[in-house]
């Protein structure tokens, strides 16, 4: 069957919708329909604060109608957000980090979430981004233990006591020396990121700069 055959029966029988606001797309339209485009929520704050970290840079704010973009991203399946929300990422890192880094990497979630999901959502970010950039995304860490959600604890000392030890090195050789480009979802505290630089600079790295598409910063 031709492809564009098949692309029509498919948006037939599985109208696309818009990633953002999830209403049905107009003809022509792909990914994103033209209002939110036009009204994407750009992060245009300070860099949050993540320690052991050169610098972290952030894409979008996490608003209202972005959120549920991504929780439908990261919760209901819809894994394919991912290469769009990389060229968006991409864009920012060109912009800031660029010459900052020698590979990309990212924060992963526990072997248990993995399983749950089918996937790592910050994973599918960091191979989204590497792609982009025309690079190839490594594998650096691992969360040797499932701990409670960052985002159902509050305080910051909660949220830096869950993630404290749970990261450990992967063939630390791979990135020894090297400056070390972190990839993760969401940035609110910051603490999820501070752990992974430290792991991986007590392992070996030169210097780490991280990357997030989101943040609630600015929104509280």
């Amino acid at each position: 069957m031709e492809n564009g055959v098949l692309d029509w029966l498919l948006d037939l029988i599985y109208p696309p919708r818009c990633m953002i606001c999830h209403r049905l797309l107009d003809y022509g339209e792909r990914e994103i329909c033209s209002a939110c485009d036009d009204t994407l929520p750009e992060y245009d704050g300070a860099d949050p604060k993540v320690r052991f970290c050169e610098r972290c840079v952030v894409t979008f704010y996490y608003d209202a109608t972005f959120r549920d973009s991504f929780l439908r991203f990261k919760f209901s399946g819809l894994r394919q957000y991912a290469g769009r929300y990389g060229k968006w990422m991409a864009v920012t890192i060109r912009d800031k980090l660029a010459g900052q880094f020698d590979l990309i990497t990212y924060a992963p979630v526990s072997r248990k979430r993995r399983k749950e999901r089918g996937y790592d959502q910050s994973e599918l970010l960091c191979r989204a981004v590497a792609q982009e950039l025309g690079m190839q995304a490594l594998t650096t860490l691992e969360k040797r233990t499932d701990t409670s959600a960052q985002s159902t604890l509050h305080e910051y000392s909660a949220r830096v006591a869950n993630v404290s030890g749970v990261y450990a090195p992967v063939e630390p050789g791979t990135f020894a020396g090297k400056r070390v480009l972190l990839i993760d979802d969401i940035v609110t505290t910051g603490a999820t990121l501070s752990e992974c630089c430290r792991v991986l600079l007590t392992a070996g790295a030169k210097s780490v700069v991280c990357a997030a598409l989101a943040t609630r910063c600015g929104l509280e």
